[in-house]
């Protein structure tokens, strides 16, 4: 199972994490650039609402010193003063709402954008890349980190930018109310400052760490629900529920660590905050006896005071945020900068006629974590039309054999030519369009017969579907469906047997009509009298096209062109039927073993 290393939590970041950070942080604000208007107006809703904001501690101290005077009963400028306070709220509410609106939309449109983007991305990845990571791993990236980096960039942004026009205005103006009152409350700054950069640091940590068990809690319940028929065959309802359990409780116990760090800080900052509040009104109060500050003037400058540790918290909470939103974007990020090894060529060349004509030339082939090679020196040729069986014990390289032709892998030695051009000088697009492959576990989608048939034909016409299904003897089962084609398979097709969901992949491939099929155990799941109908739908797929098959049931190929027999990653026999069993060795004592005993034939899984 693919894990990504973790930093032990006692390790100290390294100064250069901080460049990196910034890099980071410019790479997610980047995003926000295709919506520069919707900023620019959100930012100008913000300075509007964050400056009438500053004017209200002044309203309300001149409030205070005006209705202290008042003895005769004259309460007119009391009354225009409580007036404009309103419109001052009013105008408030208007810039906040613009400023929520705009920097909201573009939050959205954002993150849409980031999933978007990321999902594009991993579909461009070779099929390594999948093999090594879990499913569930990869759309909690599209879920749970996308919507912490959403929060960031809408909310979190807004907050950023109100907050500072709020602190450096309420500093500005708590030093115009009084200077000496400002050098007591502005002490405590460095002390904040740093305990947020200690703080920080230890809430990405264990941030990252918490995203990391959610990530793996998503991934085990998504194959359980995946595999649920398993679960179920087995009665392992108990365990699954035990082992999702145990994940969910790890992540629970990283959130619980994450908030106890939270509410240290929060608690802490807000006590020194209030003692330096409860400082600042003992001193104020004893300039206002002194007569050297109104009444006014202090009132001001509290509700200035307030507004000012206000923004510092806020800031505490945010930079809390950012470090959150840095170790999720991290992960995005990732998954963007995983690049293919499957290079397409500058200047690629396409064959001047798509005929089906493969060759391998002394192909050699190994994963590249494994140190064992799958393929030794194969070379074969399949001219246009050919049927060409792939049979051999199990772990010969068969499948890994034909998944070269499409190039789900790049060969490591030799060359794979198809229509005289080398299958990496191809576009891959172009190189895949000419083929398809019905695999012995097909993969349906969960929509309608109509939308999965389409799959490699979107523009396909209704008569083109009918056309194709009546070809693979799937027309009349669809049908009898009252929905006909409009009907909802059900997740991977589970709501159709598996000799329909069989007649549905090879409808799909009848539809895209290709040049090149690959046909992987296409029947060895099937009873017998599923296995009739597919086949006979099989042979009009095969009809005027190159065909690979692999088989274990050898009955399935007899009537191959030809049979090529692999062991260890090496061609050791190829010839008709008749001429191996004539021949002896591998073939004749594969076959042999199958039928000496019973008719039953033996079922075996094809190597992956």
């Amino acid at each position: 199972m693919y894990r990504r290393p973790r930093r032990q939590a006692n390790d100290e970041p390294q100064p250069r994490l901080r460049r990196d950070d910034l890099d980071q942080l410019k790479r997610l604000f980047a995003t926000v650039r295709p919506y520069r208007r919707h900023l620019a107006i959100a930012v100008v809703g913000v300075i509007f609402a964050s400056s009438l904001g500053l004017v209200f501690p002044r309203i309300m101290g001149d409030l205070v010193d005006t209705a202290i005077p008042t003895a005769d009963g004259d309460t007119g400028s009391l009354d225009r003063l409580a007036l404009i306070l309103v419109v001052v709220f009013l105008l408030q509410a208007g810039f906040n709402f613009v400023r929520t609106y705009y920097l909201s939309a573009m939050g959205e449109a954002v993150v849409a954008d980031l999933r978007t983007t990321t999902y594009g991305h991993l579909l461009t990845l070779p099929v390594k890349f999948f093999d090594s990571r879990r499913t569930g791993e990869i759309t909690s990236r599209l879920t749970s980190d996308v919507a912490v980096v959403q929060n960031t960039v809408s909310s979190a942004l807004a907050a950023a930018m109100a907050q500072t026009i709020t602190l450096v205005g309420g500093v500005v103006l708590l030093f115009v109310t009084s200077v000496r009152l400002s050098v007591t409350v502005l002490a405590v700054l460095p002390i904040i400052i740093i305990a947020a950069a200690v703080f920080g640091r230890r809430l990405r940590r264990v941030s990252t760490e918490f995203q990391d068990k959610v990530a793996e809690a998503n991934a085990g319940a998504e194959e359980s629900i995946a595999a649920v028929r398993v679960v179920k065959w087995f009665s392992a309802e108990d365990v699954e529920r035990r082992r999702y359990a145990d994940s969910v409780a790890d992540s629970y116990r990283m959130a619980l660590r994450r908030a106890r760090l939270r509410a240290m800080f929060t608690s802490s900052v807000t006590f020194v905050a209030f003692s330096v509040l409860a400082f600042v009104v003992w001193q104020g109060g004893r300039e206002v006896i002194r007569g050297t500050l109104s009444a006014g003037d202090l009132v001001a400058f509290l509700i200035y005071t307030l507004t000012v540790a206000g923004a510092i918290g806020t800031f505490t909470g945010l930079y809390g945020q950012l470090q959150e939103a840095l170790g999720a974007s991290q992960r995005i990020f990732e998954l963007l900068d995983e690049r293919t090894d499957l290079v397409e060529p500058a200047d690629p060349e396409e064959p001047a006629d798509e005929a089906g004509h493969v060759v391998f030339d002394d192909v050699g082939f190994r994963y590249s974590d494994r140190d064992v090679d799958i393929l030794h020196r194969v070379t074969l040729e399949a001219m246009p039309g050919e049927v060409v069986a792939i049979v051999g014990p199990s772990g010969a390289g068969k499948s890994t054999l034909v998944q070269l032709i499409p190039r789900f892998f790049d060969v490591t030695a030799g060359a794979i030519v198809i229509d005289g051009v080398d299958v990496r000088r191809r576009r891959l697009s172009g190189l895949r369009s000419a083929m398809t492959a019905v695999p012995q576990e097909t993969q349906l989608f969960s929509g309608t017969i109509a939308e999965n048939l389409r799959v490699g034909k979107p523009d396909a016409t209704d008569s083109e579907l009918e056309a194709a299904a009546v070809a693979a003897h799937a027309h009349e089962f669809i049908s009898e469906f009252p929905e006909g084609y409009e009907t909802v398979v059900g997740e991977r097709g589970i709501k159709l047997s598996g000799g329909q969901r069989q007649r549905v992949a090879i409808a799909r491939a009848l539809l895209k009509d290709p040049r090149i099929l690959i046909l992987d155990e296409a029947t060895s799941s099937l009873d017998s009298e599923a296995e009739a109908i597919v086949q006979a739908a099989l042979d009009t797929l095969m009809e005027g096209r190159t065909t690979f098959v692999i088989a274990h049931r050898l009955s399935t190929v007899r009537n191959a062109d030809r049979i090529l027999v692999l062991e260890s990653g090496h061609i050791v026999q190829d010839g008709s039927h008749d001429e191996l069993m004539t021949a002896g060795g591998l073939y004749r004592d594969l076959y042999e073993a199958q039928f000496q005993e019973s008719p039953v034939v033996s079922r075996q899984p094809s190597e992956p």
